[in-house]
């Protein structure tokens, strides 16, 4: 890594300086006209709809599952700006590498809520994404998605393919192996990777100051000769920035890039959590005044292009996410076949004695009806 050859905003935001990506402030006022990136008034009204629409459909996953129709569900609530960013970057030629907290950005690639919803209903079909291509599963596991990423990207610079693959991983993630050893390589190989850290205060209830004793989580990219960022996470444009020019970056085959997006988990970890065991009232309420959408639309207020009627989309939204969420409900169940059949090219003989003995329970339960 060259310090002269990376991107201004890389060099002018060192993490190991501790200094913050922003283009705006948590009223809409623009603190930074020369970094505000090329974006029409349509392309930001359009960004703020994409941002509303993930929240519509966030709350209304978590009223399925509270009602018992859906299991548990992870929200997303307060990171929307970020998932619209990147989505707003990726191409169809991209990959997407998703954890389990990027509703907007999945959404952004082309894969739509009933295929979530199937996901969170635990059937099969909803981590094929059949009509969206270069789009990996949602990963429960902490971190692996980091490793399929890599490898992607190695493939990619083998092939000599101009894509890119991006990926996430959050806070608490950076403390597992598979984030170190996953950037090490990324950056000897020189693949073309968007790796963003999404800080968002706490690992299920544990804070950051609990995970790592760093100045901040974008510096850990150092290390690996990786260039890092640190960006609010709750200010679009700063977070449409980042990864324009990273996606850059990566693209002209000068290898990796890591972003750390700063922000805060409104809502709770799953809906198997309750928040208020570990933090305390007052701070949600606090970051509540920054959340994106609001500063966002403050923005648009303040240059005079907010023509939303929210309580009219809402409607709408609501009347298209419940019409996916009852189809989903309706699926077929998956087949058998579609647990065991993708692994391996030829099945191994174990695989085969599992399926034979869930064929035997099924066909038990069956015929207890």
């Amino acid at each position: 890594m060259i310090q002269d050859d990376l991107p201004a905003i890389f060099r002018d935001f060192n993490p190991l300086e501790d200094r913050m990506l922003r283009v705006i402030d948590d009223e809409g006022n623009v603190i930074n006209k020369e970094l505000f990136p090329e974006l029409d008034d349509d392309s930001i009204i359009d960004a703020y709809k994409q941002m509303f629409y993930e929240r519509t459909a966030d709350e209304m996953a978590i009223s399925y599952q509270r009602q018992g129709r859906m299991y548990t569900f992870t929200p997303n609530l307060g990171q929307e700006a970020i998932h619209i960013a990147a989505g707003m970057n990726i191409r169809k030629e991209d990959w997407l590498a998703p954890a389990f907290r990027e509703m907007g950005t999945l959404l952004s690639k082309g894969v739509t809520m009933k295929e979530m919803f199937l996901f969170y209903l635990g059937n099969e079909h909803g981590g094929s994404f059949k009509n969206v291509s270069k789009t990996l599963p949602i990963a429960i596991s902490i971190g692996t998605q980091l490793h399929h990423a890599t490898g992607i990207g190695y493939s990619i610079k083998y092939q000599k393919k101009n894509e890119a693959v991006f990926t996430f991983i959050g806070d608490g993630g950076t403390s597992e192996g598979d984030f170190s050893e996953a950037l090490n390589f990324a950056g000897v190989w020189q693949v073309p990777i968007i790796f963003t850290i999404q800080n968002n205060q706490y690992a299920i209830s544990v804070p950051v100051k609990s995970q790592t004793k760093s100045v901040n989580l974008a510096v850990k990219s150092v290390a690996f000769g990786i260039p890092g960022i640190k960006v609010d996470g709750n200010d679009f444009f700063a977070m449409y920035l980042a990864y324009k020019t990273a996606s850059e970056y990566v693209l002209s085959g000068k290898g990796p890039m890591l972003i750390e997006a700063y922000t805060y988990r409104l809502g709770a970890h799953t809906t198997s959590d309750d928040p208020s065991k570990y933090r305390k009232k007052e701070e949600e309420e606090e970051w509540a005044l920054v959340d994106p959408l609001l500063r966002l639309e403050r923005y648009m207020k303040k240059m005079d292009i907010w023509n939303i009627d929210k309580e009219k989309l809402r409607d709408e939204y609501k009347q298209e996410i419940d019409a996916q969420f009852v189809s989903a409900e309706k699926e077929k169940a998956y087949k058998i076949d579609d647990i065991f059949d993708y692994m391996y090219t030829d099945m191994p003989e174990d695989f085969k004695r599992q399926k034979g003995a869930y064929e035997q329970f099924l066909s038990w339960k069956e015929n207890r009806k």
